[in-house]
């Protein structure tokens, strides 16, 4: 890369100033070393909102918060029974001793149920005045005014408070409501598919969102239908010390297509919150669902996700995950490949930041023959923060003739940050094709100085480098998503040199 930045036919008195010019360039960097590593840019979605829901809501977890849950929203039998079974597993699985330092993770800091509204609003309006304007200044009202959506939910602390749908999707038989929702007026639905991809005691956090969940989404698509414009769900936490566990359950029908965008954000605060989603995706056969999300949590922010799909034969599913805020994320979004000519593919992108810990990556698991997958993984770590690739691809005895390629680009900003790839390759059957690539690279004052020497300034040259290497990941976005996280990254590259 060096060499390719520098003049190859330059004439003596052309080396020479690049040489001087070079110099200078190095004296300027030492001269500004202390100046190196500086604050993130500033974070845009840190205010908070009045908290009387929040300042009444107890900490911690027993039986009896997981029963109080289950009572005050009216649920059935059979759910309460799913949430005990994930309080117990929750207390019988060991707290992961790999990935990121939970060390100072307690449950019993955290409040499990902070509910905003008493009833869900039927339109913007008829929101509190401050939480309609926590939304208007996220621009969720905006985005379905201009159809950018098909549908728009909001999640505030344990509640969807607000949830609309287009009326031609509803007429086809589309169904995008909360999940709490889903659970009173489509039972039958929900009851066939729930924990069926993700069970109650699959981890310690899947286990504790069984347990205490609120809200999410519930997607069904019927037969043959195309969503063609993707579904938006926000969540939002407000309230200090919060665990946000909403649930979301996906079921794309035979031949049918949906994308689902979510993204999130918290205020700043000097404690910690939690958040410990999980999501589930049925992929039935020659289907497509694409699920992207962006994440720009606060840096008080644990974020410990469960995210998986099944998906059946010919069916096609696709990971677009940007991770950009939270203090840790531990997050590996997953396919089970279950019958012939499945496919996946998952793109993620990973930002650490001063005190961040990004462990991201993705799993894909190979049923049977035929069946194909793509992990493309990118990272980018700053100011001492860290970034780690952690993922697995397992194909079973018998499934012949699939293939997998992964992909691990890390781009290291400094030299106080740190970049990890934890790749788990587990292939039992001899007729597969299988590529695992992965790269590290530093942006380098050889770089910048190309591109400075063509015009540019210091801060446009560094959003070059940074831009063209997430690329991958934002082409796939819808244009306005794109920009969004374009915007995102350059806004906590602010300040940096390589």
């Amino acid at each position: 890369m060096v060499d390719q930045l520098t003049p190859d036919a330059a004439s003596d008195m052309e080396m020479s100033q690049y040489v001087t010019d070079r110099t200078r360039v190095n004296e300027d960097k030492i001269k500004r070393d202390d100046e190196i590593i500086e604050q993130f840019g500033e974070y845009g979605y840190g205010w908070h909102d009045s908290d009387a829901a929040g300042e009444a809501a107890k900490k911690g977890i027993d039986e009896d918060v997981v029963r109080a849950i289950s009572a005050d929203k009216g649920e059935p039998q059979w759910m309460l029974d799913f949430r005990l079974k994930g309080y117990r597993a929750f207390l019988d699985q060991p707290m992961p001793d790999w990935g990121v330092d939970l060390s100072e993770f307690h449950a019993e800091d955290f409040k499990y149920y902070v509910k905003p509204l008493n009833k869900q609003a039927a339109t913007w309006e008829d929101l509190p005045d401050d939480i309609r304007t926590t939304y208007d200044r996220l621009g969720i009202p905006e985005a379905e005014k201009k159809r950018l959506v098909s549908g728009v939910a909001a999640q505030y602390e344990s509640e969807v408070i607000y949830n609309s749908i287009r009326s031609d999707l509803k007429e086809q038989g589309v169904i995008f409501v909360d999940t709490d929702t889903a659970v009173r007026e489509y039972p039958e639905l929900v009851k066939k598919y729930f924990a069926t991809v993700i069970p109650a005691d699959d981890n310690k956090f899947a286990a504790l969102n069984t347990a205490a969940w609120s809200g999410g989404s519930f997607v069904y698509v019927p037969k043959g239908v195309h969503v063609d414009i993707p579904l938006q769900a926000y969540f939002r936490i407000n309230t200090p010390n919060m665990g946000q566990f909403e649930r979301t359950l996906i079921i794309a029908d035979e031949g049918s297509y949906v994308h689902y965008v979510e993204g999130c954000t918290a205020p700043i605060y000097a404690t910690d919150s939690l958040h410990a989603a999980n999501v589930e995706i049925v992929v039935e056969k020659h289907a497509r669902v694409r699920y992207t999300t962006v994440q720009n949590w606060s840096t008080n922010v644990y974020n410990l996700v469960t995210q998986r799909a099944y998906v059946r034969e010919g069916g096609t599913m696709e990971w677009i995950d940007g991770n950009i805020g939270s203090k840790a994320t531990m997050k590996y979004p997953s396919c089970i490949l279950a019958e012939p000519y499945a496919k996946a593919e998952t793109m993620s992108l990973g930002f650490a930041g001063e005190g961040q810990y990004q462990d991201t990556g993705a799993k894909m698991i190979h049923l049977a023959p035929h069946t194909s997958s793509t992990i493309v993984s990118k990272s980018i770590s700053r100011m001492g923060g860290r970034a780690a690739y952690r993922g697995l691809v397992k194909v079973i005895k018998g499934a012949k003739g699939s293939s997998s390629s992964v992909v691990c680009d890390a781009l290291l900003v400094d030299e106080y940050s740190r970049s990890d790839t934890y790749p788990h390759v587990d292939v039992r059957e001899d007729d597969v094709s299988m590529a695992h690539e992965a790269t590290v690279s530093k942006v380098s004052e050889d770089q910048l100085f190309y591109l400075m020497s063509r015009g540019l300034e210091e801060k446009e040259a560094m959003g070059m480098i940074v831009r063209g290497f997430v690329e991958p990941i934002s082409r796939e976005l819808p244009m306005e998503y794109a920009l969004e996280l374009n915007r995102l990254v350059e806004l906590q590259m602010e300040g940096s040199v390589g």
